[in-house]
């Protein structure tokens, strides 16, 4: 088989001369070979070919990407494989991203064939730590061997997850049959499902209290309506956790139906305030993602300490949209307390506090607020630095790093084997041990020295998403050339001086778009450094006078830069160059900023905070506060990041909407 992506030559040299004496040795006999092979096995786990991964694995003995395949050839047929050929991979490739990664997965085996001398032997052993499955089975295993009071644990990592779990599931049933869980506490879940429109969440909740409600719950969803108006729902058992859950899935569907429906006599005496305070919860945010002014009275009607933190979060948007710094105060002061310190909750507490001060205090203490996240890390760590009357600069660079700090991430085997698996085309394996290697830091790895070495190391080897991806992590440095690198620039310096765009704005794009990504592909079809999609390719290469453009042009990097800059000027002119609107159209297309700016005239920051779509609104955010660390490089100047915000609102009725041309 021919292997995707073959190293250049240029990559391989750069590679081995990043790299310690014992990966170059491990490549002694014939690197394309071992290549290839794991080429082969890699295409072959990806379709479960037991025969195939065990023929080939004696064939990467020694090789530096064995641990890889000697993880494939057994996740491959974990649910057959003996312990004893589990505990020898865990002896053998010990304290490697695989040993960890498999043990996920035999854990999860473990919980589900319900091997609980066997779960607890191992779980003590597991370092990864982040899989919330099998945290769920790990508080099930805790609970029935000492009745352990597991139940805040259970229901607050369940209700943290998008899909449905069988781990959690299954902890949650045990809970409810030996009568340590109220059932009551497992309708929050249900209740999320159907507000996320995810139905399988829901079932899987309902049927951790009753198998028969099930089909009821599938009823509900397809028509919310017709069981709110039968006659016979009162007599049916459960009426008021079914009652909610049909008029949250109704609110999805039609806030303004759901808010009629919630005040129908009929259910005022049914249902407890908490459920009447979910549901508006659910009807106010339904609604703040649809812009509609009704949201803030939706949110008033409910109770902000019985609503779940979604709810809360655009409550505070909603009233940002509103002008509404009552209800802000409010619906931040009801948050958890860890959602709460959370830099954006932050500041527009502070910004709330500072509009309805009425002391000297109450201002100090919203100045004190600010002055605790203020820095130049993130979006709202700009403003409030701004807010202080400070500006944006360079960070002085952290001392050189030693050469036995450089040494010390020389010598990782994890760094090395991510860095020759991403140079060989396995990106998504490199990644992962990348990730895994760096993310140790938590527990007892690497420090903000070591990052800095791991982050050096991959820049040198121009792998430039996991330069940036370590240098972001740091806590008490920042190296700012590492955190923003600059590459191909003088493509791009001289494309957007053509074209009469800031530079710093192509940089914060690309760096949010693509991490420098040569060869990035989106899931959407989207390619190249700037991300781009071949229609939206095409249509600007004519726009930009690129005649004979092809698509698989896009992955000339000059070419991907022209397309991209170009359709980014565009998109600029047509919105009266706001950059947050730009970024907005560049990211969910044009048509929706359009309709997102009609309203009152905003600060684009309370614009971008309520943007519907979770992916664009935190793109928007952190293009803008790209864009202003990069001018800080570039110019070596103090930036502004309010002044690229500027305001958002609707169109003069006298201006044309030349955005309605764009793709």
């Amino acid at each position: 088989m021919q292997f995707p992506a073959i190293l250049t030559s240029l990559a391989l040299a750069v590679f081995l001369l990043l790299s310690p004496p014992a990966v170059c040795q491990a490549q002694g006999r014939d690197s394309s070979h071992y290549d290839e092979v794991i080429a082969d096995m890699a295409q072959a786990y990806k379709v479960r070919d037991r025969k195939r991964l065990s023929a080939l694995l004696p064939q990467v003995r020694g090789y530096i990407l064995e641990p890889w395949a000697a993880y494939w050839e057994l996740s491959a047929r974990l649910d057959e494989a003996s312990p004893a050929e589990v505990q020898d991979f865990f002896n053998r490739f010990g304290g490697s991203y695989q040993e960890d990664k498999l043990r996920t997965e035999w854990l999860l085996q473990l919980g589900r064939n319900r091997d609980w001398g066997a779960f607890n032997r191992e779980f003590p052993k597991y370092r990864m730590g982040d899989d919330k499955s099998v945290r769920c089975y790990g508080l099930l295993a805790d609970h029935l061997a000492s009745a352990a009071d597991v139940n805040s644990a259970v229901m607050q990592t369940w209700l943290s997850l998008k899909e449905a779990d069988e781990g959690c599931a299954a902890a949650a049933e045990q809970l409810v049959k030996d009568h340590s869980m109220m059932p009551g506490a497992v309708w929050p879940r249900a209740r999320l499902g159907f507000e996320n429109d995810r139905l399988r969440v829901t079932t899987q909740a309902v049927g951790v209290l009753n198998d028969s409600w099930v089909r009821t719950v599938n009823a509900i969803y397809l028509n919310p309506a017709h069981y709110l108006n039968d006659k016979l729902t009162a007599l049916r058992p459960q009426t008021r956790e079914l009652v909610s859950l049909a008029i949250i899935r109704l609110a999805y569907l039609d806030p303004e139906a759901a808010a009629t429906e919630v005040n129908h006599l009929r259910w005022k005496a049914q249902l407890s305030q908490e459920e009447r305070s979910w549901i508006w919860g659910v009807i106010g945010k339904r609604a703040a993602m649809k812009l509609s002014t009704d949201a803030v009275g939706y949110f008033a009607q409910g109770q902000f300490g019985q609503m779940h933190e979604d709810h809360l979060a655009w409550a505070t948007r909603a009233a940002l949209r509103a002008g509404n710094w009552k209800m802000v105060h409010a619906a931040i002061a009801a948050m958890p307390q860890a959602m709460a310190a959370e830099p954006v909750w932050i500041y527009w507490h502070a910004r709330a506090q500072l509009a309805l001060a009425d002391s000297e205090a109450s201002r100090a203490e919203a100045l004190n607020l600010l002055q605790g996240i203020a820095g130049v890390r993130g979006f709202y760590e700009q403003l409030a630095l701004e807010e202080l009357g400070q500006r944006i600069t360079v960070p002085e660079r952290p001392a050189p790093l030693t050469p036995a700090e450089r040494e010390t991430a020389r010598n990782n085997p994890g760094l090395n084997r991510a860095l020759y698996a991403i140079q060989i085309g396995l990106r998504q394996e490199g990644v992962r041990e990348w990730n895994y290697s760096t993310n140790l830091h938590d527990r007892g790895g690497l420090d903000d020295r070591g990052l800095l070495a791991a982050a050096e190391r991959a820049c040198q080897a121009e792998v430039w998403d996991r330069c940036i991806n370590s240098s972001d992590r740091t806590k008490g440095v920042i190296d700012f050339e590492q955190r923003f690198p600059m590459p191909f620039r003088s493509a791009v310096l001289a494309r957007t001086k053509q074209i009469g765009i800031d530079p710093a704005y192509v940089y914060g794009l690309i760096r949010q778009e693509s991490r420098f990504i040569m060869d990035a592909k989106s899931g959407v079809g989207a390619s190249g450094l700037m991300q781009v999609m071949p229609a939206t390719a095409k249509w600007t290469a004519k726009k930009i006078g690129l005649t004979d453009f092809q698509a698989h042009q896009l992955s000339d990097r000059d070419t991907n830069i022209a397309i991209g800059t170009g359709y980014l000027k565009l998109l600029l002119d047509s919105f009266g160059g706001s950059m947050p609107m730009a970024a907005g159209a560049y990211n969910a297309g044009p048509g929706r900023p359009r309709a997102w700016r009609n309203g009152p005239v905003l600060e684009a920051a309370i614009w971008a905070e309520n943007i519907p779509f979770n992916e664009t609104r935190d793109y928007v955010k952190k293009v803008l506060s790209n864009t202003t660390n990069y001018a800080a490089l570039i110019t070596g100047q103090p930036q502004s990041l309010k002044a690229r915000l500027g305001l958002v609102g609707p169109l003069d009725s006298g201006t044309p909407d030349t955005s309605t041309e764009l793709p």
